[in-house]
């Protein structure tokens, strides 16, 4: 379905036309006068060079031809030369009318699909998830909700950190607590057991343990690295650990990620690209690639045209060790092998960007990748506290993300029982978890993502202002109007939107026509903050609207149910947004 601004072009590129101009003249933008206009076309003063005209005569000669026009209820040109325009109401609701029958809200799906691999998540294995891992979890699946909105095959991999030293201090702290277990037995021909000798618990005590007994014992940090090495050359026991490692972790970390409504295709991690680093080294080598640097085996990644120094890529290190480069570029290899991506995208802190440029660039120079295939790099900011620091906990510690979850349902609740009485503890506590993930989720989006912002939790639960709850509220008092329409036996099958009565109800009217529009840009930009943009100033117009207008009570029924499917359209691009950003609205509030 056409968006509505390329409706109106149209009818501007004919009028140019029409008076000999060329078409590249009739753009069209969103005023930035409200007050004065809906659209605005400044072609005319560009146009004025060119044709030698004063660009008010120009404006004039379009307004003559748009005389006859029946999208504009209001067309004229102001000196020195723009046309400002105003849809005519008639053309408004039919063009709501037509999205309100597509089951897509007026959203077509692209006609040249791609194939998208989202890398985001990328915990540690044996890790709890920390409020770090925030950002890069809800930004990720966001941009996955998107992409195959628009259409795309998007594919979402958590990429774990599930390889090097991390490993064998596990596996040598295990053997210290527990030396009688068979994963530690030499020539042990048995069935390993298929239960884990750890709980998640335990795990993510052994692991911060081994890591400070590494710092101060030489020959501990010795045997882990011994250990590490035995697992990466096959050792039967160590690798039986390193699945039950795995298992316990994963299914922890997708509990805690499905407290975010976050999910992924792909549980692959770090141990999954090593099988391809023996022939990536020989390939980088074999087609001179790669050089040796102080011991090093590194490819040049610098470029002419460069204006800050950038290092070599790194692919060996002097010992022969291969470090995170080297995965990063074998998983890209699997990656190609697998999915024959189009592009793949990297949700990471922006701390890290030279390293991915280095990463791409390698990638792109060793033809890893196809030609046309994009990497693209999307670095966020740092979520601070109300100090502007990183946020941490009270004592100053990392804060971990279930406990950052619960007090946030916590104050949902809270507030919950403070405006309602009557409702149940079990519903309330319910409802929180819903809007607490509401508020998180979108006091997170609604910040451009490369953007430091502060999270505060005071502010991010309110149900006033540019916060999740508010635009809840929103839904849920829509929900309940049509509830009480619904009870008063109101009929739809006859009934349209209307063309807008009052300058409120026009407002909330130009506000629904621009789904299309700000998905197509939220996409193409990798940028969910401007359906949150969007979604507030929807849920403005529409609470405008609610607070000027007696929708139950108007006698006139054909007006009254077609204030109704305005509504139901209202509630449905909403609604469609929200999942877009992932969370949901509660039947009630």
């Amino acid at each position: 379905m056409k968006k509505i601004i390329d409706i109106i072009e149209l009818e501007l590129i004919t009028a140019f036309a029409n008076c000999g101009y060329n078409e590249k003249y009739a753009r069209i933008t969103l005023s930035n006068r409200p007050d004065l206009c809906e659209y605005q076309c400044n072609g005319a003063l560009a146009a004025a060079k060119e044709y030698k005209k004063a660009p008010i005569m120009i404006a004039n000669e379009v307004i003559e031809q748009l005389k006859s026009s029946e999208l504009f209820d209001y067309k004229e040109a102001v000196m020195p030369g723009f046309i400002n325009l105003k849809l005519a109401p008639a053309f408004l609701a039919s063009y709501l009318n037509d999205i309100s029958k597509d089951e897509r809200l007026g959203c077509d799906k692209t006609e040249n699909p791609k194939t998208i691999v989202i890398d985001y998540g990328g915990p540690n294995v044996a890790k709890p998830l920390h409020v770090g891992h925030l950002r890069s979890a809800i930004i990720g699946e966001s941009i996955k909700r998107i992409g195959r909105f628009v259409g795309h095959n998007v594919i979402g991999d958590v990429h774990l950190g599930d390889w090097g030293l991390q490993m064998g201090l596990i596996i040598t702290e295990l053997k210290l607590r527990k030396p009688e277990l068979v994963y530690f037995i030499d020539n042990y021909n048995g069935e390993y057991p298929t239960k884990a000798p750890f709980t998640i618990s335990e795990l993510e005590e052994i692991y911060p343990a081994a890591s400070a007994k590494s710092k101060k014992d030489e020959a501990y940090k010795e045997e882990a690295m011994q250990a590490t090495y035995l697992l990466q050359n096959g050792h039967c026991g160590y690798q039986a650990l390193f699945k039950h490692i795995l298992d316990v972790s994963v299914t922890d970390l997708k509990k805690n990620y499905e407290a975010l409504n976050v999910s992924f295709d792909l549980w692959k991690g770090e141990s999954d690209a090593q099988p391809y680093i023996p022939d990536l080294v020989q390939y980088m080598k074999d087609n001179n690639y790669a050089y040796i640097s102080n011991g090093a085996l590194v490819v040049d990644v610098k470029e002419e045209t460069d204006t800050k120094e950038i290092p070599p890529c790194m692919i060996l290190k002097s010992d022969g060790a291969s470090l995170y480069n080297t995965t990063d570029l074998a998983t890209i290899i699997e990656r190609m092998k697998l999915f024959h991506p189009d592009e793949i995208i990297y949700v990471v802190d922006k701390r890290q960007e030279l390293y991915f440029e280095q990463v791409f660039r390698c990638a792109k120079k060793t033809k890893l990748v196809k030609e046309d295939t994009k990497l693209k790099f999307l670095g966020f900011g740092t979520m601070n506290g109300n100090d502007g620091k990183p946020f941490k906990t009270r004592e100053g510690g990392v804060m971990r993300l279930e406990s950052l979850i619960a007090n946030i349902n916590e104050e949902m609740y809270q507030k919950m029982k403070a405006n309602r009485d009557s409702i149940s503890d079990a519903e309330a506590h319910e409802t929180a978890k819903t809007i607490g993930l509401s508020a998180m989720k979108y006091g997170d989006l609604s910040n451009q993502a490369s953007k430091d912002y502060v999270f505060d939790i005071d502010r991010f639960t309110s149900f006033e202002g540019d916060t999740g709850p508010y635009i809840l509220y929103t839904i849920v008092r829509i929900k309940s109007i049509l509830a009480k329409y619904a009870n008063m036996d109101g009929s739809l099958e006859k009934a349209a939107i209307n063309p807008s009565k009052s300058e409120s109800e026009k407002t909330l009217m130009l506000e629904l026509t621009k789904l299309n529009s700000v998905v197509k840009a939220s996409y193409e930009e990798i940028a969910p903050h401007k359906i949150c943009s969007y979604i507030y100033d929807l849920a403005n117009a529409f609470n405008r609207f609610y607070h000027e207008t007696k929708i139950l009570t108007e006698k006139n029924e054909s007006v009254r149910a077609g204030w109704i499917k305005l509504l139901i359209l209202t509630r449905d691009i909403l609604e469609t947004s929200i999942d877009l950003l992932g969370f949901k609205a509660p039947e009630r509030m």
